[in-house]
């Protein structure tokens, strides 16, 4: 295994891999290039905190994520990918996917919340239902991030600890470390269902967060044929003199206290 990556090292090629990302965006603006991002892999695999990377620096209005809650009453009685298809993106769009339709052959396969039936489905539908999305001139690209079973745990017991993150673990969760072969298992058979040419998966070793995200962030920008948009440059107009407007007394208006003031 690599040696872990130093905070500097780090810090310094995720500001410069930002900055193409954002030249990127602009490219996906000017061309209407559509391009969806699927962001999969084991509970504290480092998703989330690899999205908010990527996003970062990025025009929420061009670029958002979609992390769908669970399925309604309704949404169950629907054709499984139904609840996706609004969210796909327009020209001129990115969407990051905090999980997305592959939660069928993970968690719903191995909780029991869906069928054999729907699974078996979903399987032979979700190659499908992305040739047809690449065949209309969507980018997709997916990617799994993988953990050891030890690194895991200690990222599930971190989270307990600390009252900042314990929202981010959920009973399923939990459940998922002793449910680790079938999660095994159910990612291997996704894998021979769905790896396809039109949108292969491609797998980021996360054991160090550091690495993984400059390694996934890398990768995303290497698969996009963009390049850089020269974009008009924009001058600040010299100020206006007064026109004579008094404002009114401060008192007149709430004001929130200044409690910084009280720090130090």
């Amino acid at each position: 295994m690599s040696a872990r990556l130093s905070k500097k090292t780090y810090e310094a090629e995720l500001a410069r891999l930002q900055a193409r990302l954002v030249d990127m965006q602009a490219w996906v603006q000017h061309t209407g290039a559509r391009i969806v991002v699927i962001f999969e892999g084991r509970d504290a695999a480092g998703k989330g905190s690899t999205i908010k990377r990527v996003a970062e620096y990025l025009n929420p209005r061009v670029t958002r994520v979609v992390a769908l809650p669970t399925p309604s009453e309704r949404d169950r009685t629907r054709w499984y990918f139904q609840r996706y298809v609004p969210h796909l993106p327009a020209a001129g769009e990115i969407v990051l996917m905090d999980r997305s339709w592959y939660n069928r052959a993970g968690v719903e396969h191995v909780m029991g919340y869906c069928t054999q039936a729907e699974y078996h489905r979903f399987l032979h539908q979700a190659p499908i239902f992305e040739r047809m999305l690449v065949e209309d001139g969507i980018v997709l690209l997916k990617y799994w991030f993988s953990v050891s079973d030890v690194e895991q745990e200690a990222r599930f017991r971190s989270r307990s600890e600390d009252p900042m993150r314990r929202w981010k673990l959920s009973p399923n969760d939990v459940l998922s470390i002793t449910k680790w072969e079938d999660y095994s298992r159910a990612k291997d058979t996704m894998f021979i269902h769905t790896d396809i040419p039109e949108a292969p998966w491609f797998e980021v070793d996360n054991e160090d967060k550091r690495r993984g995200r400059i390694n996934m962030i890398h990768h995303l920008l290497s698969r996009i044929p963009y390049r850089e948009v020269e974009r008009p440059a924009i001058e600040i107009p010299p100020r206006p003199a007064s026109g004579g407007h008094e404002r009114p007394p401060r008192d007149d208006a709430g004001q929130v206290p200044d409690y910084a003031a009280t720090l130090g």
